[in-house]
């Protein structure tokens, strides 16, 4: 009997898991610097042919995780300081612009559920490990873009998170205690509709320093071949 051919919501599903399920190898750099993706073993590993799988190479590309060579295929984009710190560059600029908006536009009620997300999430602060942190910090960030209603700034958030994930790790270890403070200062600016003082607050909060994070990337490099 022929083959029954997989209707095209199938296929859109499986282009949808196989993208989420690369994404977080990528981001986790499960997949090391540099590395080659082998299409056939991933495309077997997956249950799933060619053409969605190389969709979902096709935009983990585009967003910048990997990289394409003709003949050759594709591979991991490594960890460089330029490319992170222009990253963390630009989410300085959408987050300073953003918690202007956010002042204006945000109501009342979305800030307090962000206070209690904020609330929840950092009890027995010193017992929450690094990766709890950067989520945590991720989330709230996440919030604030949201009450802007700038669907494309949120996604251009999202975007650069996820791309320098790995390395805030390290960025984010020495602070612990300090980021909570500037989180809170943070909300409590929200609450009074102070533009200019949440904007510079914002803008001290994420500013980033080169020096921290070449640091981060040698030490993200570390991580990656010492779990090797």
């Amino acid at each position: 009997m022929p083959r029954r051919k997989r209707s095209a919501g199938a296929e859109h599903s499986s282009v949808g898991r196989v993208y989420e399920q690369l994404k977080r190898r990528a981001i986790t750099f499960e997949f090391r610097p540099g590395d080659r993706l082998n299409e056939v073993a991933i495309a077997r590993q997956f249950g799933v042919s060619r053409t969605p799988l190389r969709e979902a190479l096709n935009r983990l590309t585009i967003d910048g995780f990997l990289s394409f060579s003709p003949n050759q295929g594709f591979f991991r984009k490594p960890l460089e300081v330029n490319e992170i710190f222009d990253l963390c560059e630009m989410r300085l600029q959408i987050e300073t612009g953003a918690a202007r908006l956010a002042v204006a536009r945000g109501s009342d009620e979305a800030i307090a559920e962000i206070e209690d997300f904020l609330v929840q999430g950092s009890q027995d602060l010193e017992k929450l490990t690094v990766e709890d942190l950067v989520a945590l910090d991720e989330g709230f960030h996440e919030r604030i873009m949201a009450l802007t209603g700038n669907v494309e700034m949120q996604r251009t958030l999202k975007n650069i998170n996820a791309r320098i994930h790995y390395v805030r790790i390290d960025l984010k270890a020495p602070l612990r205690g300090t980021k909570h403070a500037e989180h809170l200062a943070l909300l409590e600016a929200l609450k009074k509709r102070d533009a200019d003082g949440c904007a510079a607050l914002m803008h001290q909060h994420i500013e980033p320093r080169r020096d921290q994070i070449v640091e981060a990337v040698k030490n993200g490099y570390a991580r990656i071949y010492v779990a090797v």
